[in-house]
């Protein structure tokens, strides 16, 4: 973003302010950018996020004294609501106050909560949990695909489909799902019935058979998912982690995903990696550690401290402009279309209200 808003909610901002070498060159005439196709939308095509889906961490100040501010959008139903609601939970009791990040991995995930929970590199007590805090199944990792919506057409009428795959999208081996789309404004993938049963592990085949038509939300670059043990536990909202590589979508449907980083994800993908187990901070390298001084809900803060964000409608004619845009790049600097592009090389536009 153009602000201080480097993240999902803004990686499409920066395709048009990327320079080349011939930076100084005359730009000559051509198709619009993504950017600029965004820059385009009619205001009723923006989506206000309401503060309840909004996490808002503070970091402690870096050595330098620069402030650091992260805000999360939390998931909207049907999507991993017992978590969400969970976060909510630890949110409002306070029980993130003062926990640290504890594990930074290269182009994988920086994740953060209890030092002494999970931690492979602590031996201390762990940090006890609020009551009431809810424990949900495997399942719960997709839904049902009647929230799933795609394009027919670039620009064209919206589509309702659980069967259609939607504009053309990439996927690594074509093997992570049998489509890729949107959902109220996530990027999601559909049901891999594209993989003939007699691939699949038994265990595959019971999952898939018994959960017909199912979407689920992806690991996209800051994604927010739920750190967990091995199954059955699916995890409790107390340990999180968000995505700074390449997209591991190989965690899609084996991990609750909560939300995604819309501001500040900077604070994050920057923090120094651990040497580690799977890039914990070890004894040595306690220093490291960057502590979280609070997580509140912006619901739960004052008026005029209360953060206020929206979102491009991924069920209109501009983002389906938007998407087409992404997957066939016309606009000046490119010479070959794709033909198609990776669900995570479409981040939904997301902006600060009012600007």
């Amino acid at each position: 973003m153009n602000k201080p808003l480097i993240s999902l909610a803004s990686a499409f901002a920066l395709t048009a302010s990327w320079t080349s070498p011939l930076a100084a060159q005359e730009e000559p005439a051509g198709a619009p950018s993504p950017n600029e196709i965004v820059e385009g939308a009619e205001a009723e095509e923006w989506v206000s996020i309401p503060a309840e889906d909004l996490l808002v961490m503070t970091l402690a100040p870096s050595s330098d004294g620069t402030e650091r501010e992260v805000v999360i959008q939390l998931m909207p139903a049907p999507f991993s609501q017992g978590w969400v609601e969970n976060i909510r939970t630890l949110a409002r009791t306070g029980w993130y106050d003062d926990i640290t990040v504890n594990r930074v991995q290269d182009n994988y995930v920086v994740q953060w909560g209890d030092l002494n929970y999970d931690n492979p590199e602590a031996d201390g007590e762990p940090k006890l949990l609020p009551e009431g805090l809810k424990v949900m199944d495997e399942s719960a990792y997709t839904v049902p695909a009647s929230h799933y919506r795609f394009y027919g057409k670039p620009g064209g009428k919206v589509h309702e489909s659980r069967s259609t795959p939607p504009l053309k999208m990439v996927n690594l081996f074509g093997r992570y799902a049998g489509y890729d789309g949107f959902s109220q404004g996530w990027p999601v993938a559909g049901n891999n019935s594209a993989v003939p049963a007699k691939k699949r592990n038994a265990r595959e085949n019971a999952y898939n058979n018994s959960r017909p038509d199912r979407i689920w939300p992806v690991h996209c670059y800051g994604m927010v998912g739920v750190g967990r043990n091995y199954s059955p536990d699916t995890g409790s909202g107390a340990e999180l982690y968000t995505v700074i590589g390449h997209a591991p979508r190989h965690l899609d449907r084996n991990i609750a995903l909560v939300g995604r980083i819309i501001e500040g994800m900077e604070h994050l993908s920057s923090l120094p990696r651990g040497s580690g187990a799977l890039g914990f901070y070890t004894e040595e390298e306690a220093d490291k550690r960057t502590p979280i001084v609070t997580v509140r809900l912006a619901s739960d803060l004052p008026a005029a401290e209360r953060p206020t964000f929206e979102y491009l409608s991924t069920e209109g004619a501009t983002f389906a402009k938007y998407v087409a845009a992404r997957a066939n790049r016309r606009d000046p600097f490119f010479i070959v279309p794709a033909g198609g592009a990776d669900i995570c090389n479409i981040p939904v536009p997301i902006r600060r209200a009012g600007e």
